[in-house]
């Protein structure tokens, strides 16, 4: 069958193309499409993309927007997988079946199932006879391992050699095909885009039109700002002293991600280093509410392209924060030197309520005075994150934008934007504070317990 018409030079949504060529299929694909006949949210998200597109190996196709070269391709290759759709579709109403029987209840059967069920079609075809048998040991399996949303289950997966190796050889594959841009222009629009709307953000009555955000995001500037990011060393922000990635990596450049087999809380490295088990590690671990993550085997899956996408993230809305985020973070002075760009109305009302605090007016005192830390350390190595503020910044609020990316939660708007970005800053600022208190009361200890008279 054809590929559906397009006229030469035209790009068309890559959701719709999925649609179309979904649609072409026929029947036999009931329980994994809408009442309409369009394949479901998590269909796409979980089979689809991750199994049969597989933009990880095919950056071309991993935009939002696609031309025809690439309509044509995307489109082959959803016909090409139809028996093998048709074929998941049947085990899933198989396992869905075995799920009643068994009086198993728990986590979401298409976030559970879809991704086995396409591996059953892989290895088996259509359910055999007595598939019923298997079909339940499946269930049971995964119910096992707490729905698949456990460490543990990660390590499981991830201990397997053969499927190391493979996903070793994807993100490979994907690092190198990377889409890269020359960049420098790319950058300075996103940066002045991205300070337009802080100001915007922290004015009381001075919000944007309501489209202002959206065309930002339709313009795909946090995409062509990651991309430019991969090649630079230099300054994009508008400043001297802040390294371009601000933290998110203690490299010049981002490395390629590796698959990992272990992590730990203590000694996480910066964002854009971490393994691809150290990005679901954080996930898995501090998640309030893992029924609406993905099990582990497509946890994996979307991780491994998006640990290759720009800024680590596969939502625009999502990477156009990261550049507000950043542009924020530059021009944070808690103590009030002067340096950074700006100040925006966001960076006048953040910065406004970091210098009211005793711990950083505290600091601010060290920083001045010819002997800042008489305490023996501590509180001068606080005053020092003070002066870098961007650092923890930014590492906070890259990983909460990535667990809204890995729950398909975009920023739909500026404000929700804003609420996430002045989250960020409140929170930094409370740690910080928090750590002031630690510091003064053991050194308050440590004194009196000096000052105490020694015993004849």
């Amino acid at each position: 069958m054809p590929p559906p018409s397009q006229p030469t030079g035209e790009r068309l949504p890559r959701a719709l193309v999925i649609d179309r060529a979904w649609r072409a299929l026929g029947s036999g694909l009931e329980s994994l499409s809408g009442p309409g006949g369009a394949p479901l949210t998590r269909t796409v998200k979980l089979i689809v993309l991750p199994l049969v597109v597989r933009p990880a190996l095919r950056p071309e196709l991993a935009a939002d927007f696609l031309g025809p070269g690439q309509s044509e391709h995307l489109d082959a290759l959803i016909r090409e997988s139809g028996a093998r759709l048709t074929a998941t579709a049947r085990w899933f109403t198989l396992l869905k079946k075995a799920r009643r029987t068994l009086g198993i209840v728990q986590g979401h059967p298409q976030d559970l199932y879809f991704q086995r069920c396409f591996e059953l079609a892989a290895e088996h075809g259509a359910p055999p006879a007595g598939a019923q048998e298997l079909a339940a040991a499946v269930v049971e399996e995964i119910a096992d391992t707490a729905d698949g949303r456990t460490v543990d289950a990660l390590k499981d997966h991830l201990a397997d050699a053969d499927r190391s190796a493979r996903l070793d050889r994807e993100l490979a594959a994907a690092w190198e095909n990377r889409p890269r841009d020359p960049g420098a222009d790319d950058a300075a629009t996103a940066v002045a885009s991205a300070a337009e709307l802080l100001e915007a953000c922290g004015a009381p009555d001075g919000a944007p039109a309501p489209d202002t955000y959206a065309a930002v995001v339709a313009a795909g500037h946090g995409g062509r700002f990651g991309r430019a990011l991969w090649g630079s060393e230099s300054a994009v922000w508008g400043c001297d002293g802040p390294p371009a990635h601000l933290g998110l990596t203690a490299r010049r450049r981002p490395p390629r991600p590796e698959v990992g087999w272990g992590a730990s809380t203590a000694t996480l490295p910066a964002p854009l280093d971490r393994t691809l088990f150290e990005r679901l590690f954080v996930v898995l671990q501090s998640s309030a509410r893992r029924e609406e993550l993905p099990a582990v085997p497509g946890l994996v899956e979307r991780e491994t392209g998006r640990s290759c996408a720009p800024l680590g993230l596969y939502d625009e809305s999502l990477r156009v924060a990261v550049v507000l985020g950043g542009q924020l973070a530059v021009g944070l002075d808690p103590l009030g030197t002067g340096r950074g760009v700006g100040p925006t109305a966001a960076h006048r009302a953040v910065n406004g309520r970091w210098r009211r605090e005793a711990s950083v007016l505290r600091a601010r005192r060290m920083t001045v005075s010819p002997h800042p830390d008489p305490d023996g350390g501590v509180l001068d190595a606080l005053a020092r994150d003070l002066r870098t503020p961007w650092a923890a910044y930014m590492r906070r609020l890259w990983v909460r934008l990535h667990g809204r990316d890995v729950r398909d939660a975009p920023l739909t708007d500026l404000a929700s934007a804003w609420a996430v970005l002045d989250g960020v800053a409140r929170s930094v600022m409370m740690d910080h504070r928090a750590r002031v208190r630690s510091a003064l009361r053991n050194l308050g200890t440590a004194t009196a317990a000096a000052d105490e008279p020694r015993s004849a």
